[in-house]
């Protein structure tokens, strides 16, 4: 929310539990309903999933629900990098997962990358968060 905030938008925060979206922003263009998550580091990109897990509740009538319809955009925090990333559900072609690139491919393949700093916002340095166990 930070990022968000110093990047010039205005935020809402929607009443209640289980609402599909996490933020609603505001620019100049609109509102814009923002799902938030986590990404991690691994192999020169930010994974991050695009769709709610079920799996865990008895009986579910989907074990993976998407965002589509639901949400417009994903804003992504990835410790490792310490950056926050703006990303238009639309240019999400996954149902289950997104990578963002931090570095080029090793087959130097340039075409339909995404890469992280296109849709990088801000950065934010959270500390102190974890347990010394990791948990």
């Amino acid at each position: 929310m930070a990022a968000l905030y110093a990047a010039g938008y205005g935020l809402y925060v929607p009443f209640g539990e289980n609402t599909r979206c996490d933020l609603i922003v505001e620019r100049d263009d609109g509102l814009m309903r923002v799902q938030c998550k986590t990404g991690r580091l691994r192999s020169g990109t930010i994974r991050f999933a695009v769709c709610s897990v079920y799996a865990h509740h008895s009986n579910p009538k989907a074990i993976f629900r998407t965002y589509e319809g639901e949400i417009d955009a994903f804003a992504v925090y990835c410790p490792e990098t310490s950056g926050i990333y703006l990303v238009p559900i639309a240019e999400v072609p996954n149902k289950r997962g997104c990578w963002l690139r931090t570095e080029a491919p090793r087959n130097n393949q340039l075409q339909r990358v995404r890469w992280a700093r296109d849709y990088e916002i801000g950065t934010v340095a959270i500390g102190g968060l974890r347990a010394p166990s990791g948990a």
